[in-house]
């Protein structure tokens, strides 16, 4: 074969200039010596694709291209033949993410506001996008330089051609796709300049402070399109090159990488929005959430970036790391198996890999784990190519289509195939050599001693030798081959245990036997020869060949965190007995009372009720049952940041994008009873993001937390937050400054608000025909939010400590024309409740935090029985996760500071919230056809001692005490599983890592940036 080698590459030196190889438009300094390019490939086992195999068949490509291919191929006159007996032939991978050949991105010395101050505007030349992190315009081909060594890197693995784009921002441009051809120019191994558009919710390298959290980036985006819109309808009155591209590039393969399986379900909503299907590229947890994913009908392209096992001898270390990242250590090889099998189109990539060499070993990982060889080669071939709508150019072996294909020496995904050569182009680049292969069973026979097995296994470059001294009884060597010369090594075994026996000569090929002398452990000299036998050697590779089994894995979790379950409770029809209920309504607290939740809604009140055929019977009796509580003003449950306070306006901004359903605080929440709550933007902007009001249903994806068809609401902010006056020297040029410039920012956004609506309203009132020639008015969703609050369609809930600047908000509304419907916090509304009463505001606060700022050196604990006697609609809210636990306990509160009555206690946190949050037709009372939201208590729900026993979400057991202890017991077994399949696999020789403990913290109103405040 070797020499068969060098004949061809000696036919390669002698052979003429093939015209259609030589270059016109790149002049060389020197003589021109092109290979021919013509060939044959015969007797060889050949996949023209993924499914189709041809045995003793025969490629031919000429220049590059793929000629024929098949069984009765005609070799045609003056092609370089190559004899492939024994040799498979497949069709060379395609990479669909990289970044190959494109100039290093890196992250910005410095960024924004953190060592200069803001930067609000981009410092981009050029008629471009206004947001640094919008290049659409990028386009890599224009970037694109071959790197030999990367080339090399990636044909190693088996590609043939890669898509290669700037990962950098969030519309990123246009990805080229090349093939990895050394030592040619760019323009010969370009194959499609413009091949997809790529797109994220990472700024990458922009300085520009906007966006600063995940939601704000979601808002530029659905931004970004509605202006590529517009800008498309009117050319004439806005030249920006940016959106002109983006609009080029609609029609192309939309690749969007995302961070996590969250954000891969959100990305697919902003895609669905304007009416683009992603290709989405994750991180390796879709499994996680297979059935939301699938939903999607997004194609994936799927990582082979495994976690190595953690170092967890030491239990403390051990216990520091998640139990979410020990079961993602176990399951992510398994990642691309789940998805086949629930019918998930997907490519693989080596994408993430630092490491590249490990690209092979989890390949083989995820196939060993479920995924069908079949199908591993099709998510490396034609499924890249069909995304990228390039499958007639590659992916596959067919007339016309590029000549990139693998030679290898055995089946494909083998544990012992090798990988001989990477064609590309139609140029060979060899990669490896067939170890000679000296596995098989040997009859061993050692001077006069009795013959014995041997068997030489293992991998051909590394043999590994055990030597059956009689059956069952079996001794470990080496086995080392350099030449023609062999040295076998092994322990003896009986009256010489564990003494040497070294046996030195030669192999001769054609007999298939190794022999010549040794030396025993005492010393004496003999002749030995070791001769393979066929039959055995095939009946071992037979054995050997069995396909090992599927790794067995421990059950998912709903959500993939602690405290999941491995299914979301379902509803049920509950009868709950003889407890003292609290209905919220004009019947009171009823002493032995019956409540029946069915069908996610409270069915029947009353007294010795029957229970419904299969229902669920609950003893309330010496317990109490109220409405769940619900939280006015949450931060909880938000992924990347809860500030958007780049901007001084932000209303386009939208909390319900980034509800993180896996955020424990949820379970918390159930076990402290609440229900429900609005989460809110934070506070670092006059007016800030639109809120999301959720149940706590957890186990769900975040976009079932949601709770359908409510009211609108956004945060407004008043204060020290607000003017960010006091974030030192480098933030003293965003507007505003000072608390007189906060009204101006106020009145500065409802006027062009209100210039907005107006020129919808008349364009509106246009025929179609004249609406067809004005052309609609760009949608502005900062504008828009706004608008909503003018039409009443959207609700304030206003941030706010001094009554000074509580009357000026109110005075601003009333000159503007819209209503505040919540001031939360609202320390000082003690000094103001009149006129918040006459305005018709609602009023959520504290019951008893002061003094922790100078805002709030006037808060007094008497503040919400004050503003309840004066006749508005109070609420007690949480601001904190902690607090938000014991929500019911804080409520108690009131009855010591006010000498509220113990209902009028409970309304603040059940009825009253729901009211603010215009919830109250089907939550905040126990009343027959509102939602089952209700709390089982072990004693009067405003007592220090009551503990919340069961807490029931649309009808469905969420947390109860029992179940609560059995999940704590069921996450420490899991633990010490996993722990001990760690160690297990630290002594198989697995690699280990440091497990990094997660930060733990909890958003608050002041908090900026994706970096919660760390619990003390």
């Amino acid at each position: 074969m070797r020499n068969h080698l060098r004949l061809l590459g000696l036919v390669f030196g002698l052979a003429a200039v093939s015209p259609a190889w030589a270059q016109v438009t790149y002049p060389r300094n020197g003589v021109y010596d092109e290979r021919p390019g013509l060939f044959a490939f015969t007797h060889a086992t050949i996949f023209t694709d993924y499914k189709t195999r041809l045995d003793d068949a025969t490629l031919v490509i000429r220049d590059g291209k793929v000629e024929a291919v098949g069984k009765n191929v005609k070799v045609p006159t003056g092609a370089v033949v190559q004899d492939m007996r024994g040799r498979h032939i497949y069709p060379a991978f395609v990479e669909a993410y990289s970044s190959y050949g494109l100039p290093e991105v890196k992250p910005a010395d410095n960024r924004g506001r953190r060592a200069q101050g803001p930067q609000f505007e981009s410092t981009k030349a050029g008629a471009y996008d206004w947001n640094q992190a919008v290049h659409p315009e990028v386009n890599a081909a224009e970037l694109f330089k071959v790197n030999d060594e990367q080339a090399e890197q990636l044909r190693k693995l088996g590609f043939g051609a890669v898509l290669t784009h700037q990962a950098d921002g969030i519309a990123r441009g246009t990805g080229a796709l090349v093939a990895l051809s050394s030592g040619r120019k760019e323009g010969e191994v370009l194959l499609l300049d413009r091949a997809a558009a790529a797109y994220s919710f990472d700024k990458g390298t922009s300085t520009q402070d906007y966006p600063s959290s995940l939601m704000g980036s979601i808002a530029l985006l659905r931004q970004t399109y509605l202006d590529a819109d517009w800008n498309q309808r009117n050319p004439q009155k806005e030249q920006n090159l940016s959106l002109r591209a983006l609009n080029e590039q609609r029609r192309l393969p939309q690749i969007f990488e995302v961070r996590d399986k969250q954000s891969l379900l959100r990305a697919d909503r902003v895609g669905d929005e304007f009416g683009q299907q992603y290709i989405i590229k994750g991180r390796g947890d879709e499994y996680q959430r297979i059935d939301d994913v699938k939903a999607t009908k997004a194609p994936l392209i799927l990582t082979l970036n495994f976690p190595d096992a953690y170092q967890v001898d030491d239990i403390y270390d051990a216990t520091r790391i998640a139990l979410e990242d020990l079961k993602h250590w176990e399951m992510a090889p398994a990642n691309a198996a789940l998805l086949q099998k629930a019918g998930v189109r997907f490519a693989l990539s080596s994408a993430d890999l630092k490491d590249k060499k490990k690209f092979w070993a989890n390949l083989r990982t995820a196939v060993r784990y479920g995924l069908p060889e079949q199908e591993a080669l099709r998510a490396l071939t034609a499924t890249p190519a069909e995304l990228l709508k390039v499958q007639d150019r590659v992916g596959a072996l067919k007339p016309g289509m590029e000549a990139n294909f693998l030679v290898t020496s055995a089946r494909l995904f083998a544990d012992d195939n090798v990988l001989l050569d990477n064609w590309v182009q139609g140029r060979r680049y060899k990669l490896s050599e067939i170890p000679a292969d000296y596995r098989g069973v040997y009859a061993l026979q050692i001077g006069q001693q009795p013959e014995v097995r041997m068997l030489v296994a293992g991998k051909p470059e590394a043999p590994e030798l055990k030597v059956a001294v009689a059956p069952k009884d079996t001794v470990r060597g080496s086995l080392s081959v350099t030449g023609d010369l062999a040295t076998i090594v092994f322990a003896q075994k009986g009256k010489a245990k564990g003494q040497t026996v070294r046996l030195s000569g030669y192999y001769t090929a054609e007999g298939r036997v190794f022999q010549g002398e040794g030396q025993l452990p005492d010393a004496s000299q003999v002749k030995w020869t070791a001769r393979r036998l066929e039959e055995a050697s095939r009946a071992a590779k037979r054995d050997s060949a069995k396909a090992p089994e599927v790794p067995q894995l421990g059950g998912m979790m709903y959500p993939f965190v602690a405290y999941g379950r491995t299914e979301v409770p379902k509803q049920e029809v509950v009868l709950i007995k003889n407890a003292t209920v609290w209905t919220n309504e004009k019947d009171g607290r009823l002493e032995g009372a019956d409540v029946l939740l069915k069908d996610g809604k409270i069915a029947k009140v009353g007294k010795g009720l029957v229970a419904p055929s299969g229902a669920r019977t609950v003893d309330g009796t010496g317990k109490h049952l109220t409405p769940g509580i619900i939280d006015e003003h949450s931060h909880i449950a938000i992924s990347e940041g809860v500030n958007e306070g780049t901007q001084s306006v932000t209303s386009e901004v939208r909390v319900s994008d980034v509800v993180d359903a896996e955020d424990v605080d949820v379970y918390r929440d159930l076990a402290g009873g609440v229900v429900a709550a609005q989460l809110l933007h934070g506070s670092a902007n006059a007016i800030g993001g639109q809120s999301a009001i959720i149940k706590m249903r957890w186990g769900m994806p975040g976009e079932q937390y949601k709770i359908q068809d409510t009211h609108g609401f956004i945060k407004f902010a008043l204060g020290e937050n607000v003017k960010q006056a006091n974030w030192g020297d480098l933030n003293v040029t965003r507007f505003p400054q000072s608390r007189m410039g906060v009204e101006q920012v106020f009145v500065d956004a409802f006027t062009r608000a209100k210039e907005y609506q107006q020129e919808w309203a008349a364009f509106n009132k246009l025929g179609k025909g004249k609406q067809k020639k004005a052309g609609a008015p760009r949608r502005d969703l900062e504008l828009e939010a706004l608008v909503e609050i003018l039409e009443g369609k959207r609700n304030i809930s206003c941030h706010s400590y001094v009554q000074s600047e509580i009357n000026m908000l109110l005075n601003v509304a009333e000159r503007m024309g819209f209503k505040v419907n919540t001031f939360t916090h609202i320390l000082e509304g003690y000094k103001v409740a009149d006129k918040m009463k006459a305005h018709g505001a609602t009023a959520s606060t504290f019951s008893d935090w002061w003094a922790y700022k100078n805002e709030v050196r006037d808060a007094i604990p008497y503040n919400a029985a004050i503003m309840t006697k004066v006749g508005l609609n109070v609420c007690i809210n949480s601001d904190d996760a902690e607090m938000s636990r014991r929500l019911n306990q804080e409520a108690a509160k009131t009855i010591k500071y006010g000498g509220l009555s113990e209902e009028e206690a409970l309304k603040l946190i059940t009825l009253n919230p729901a009211r603010a949050l215009k919830l109250d037709k089907h939550m905040g009372s126990i009343k027959e056809g509102k939602d089952a939201d209700v709390v089982l208590w072990t004693a009067n729900p405003l007592s220090i001692y009551a503990k919340a026993e069961r807490t029931f979400v649309d009808g469905r057991q969420l947390f109860d005490l029992e179940s609560d202890l059995q999940l704590r017991q069921l996450m420490k077994q899991e633990r010490q599983r996993l722990v001990q399949k760690m160690m297990d696999a630290k002594k198989g020789g697995a690699p280990t890592q440091m497990g990094v403990q997660r930060q733990t913290g909890h958003f608050h109103c002041d908090t900026v940036g994706e970096d919660k405040d760390l619990d003390q």
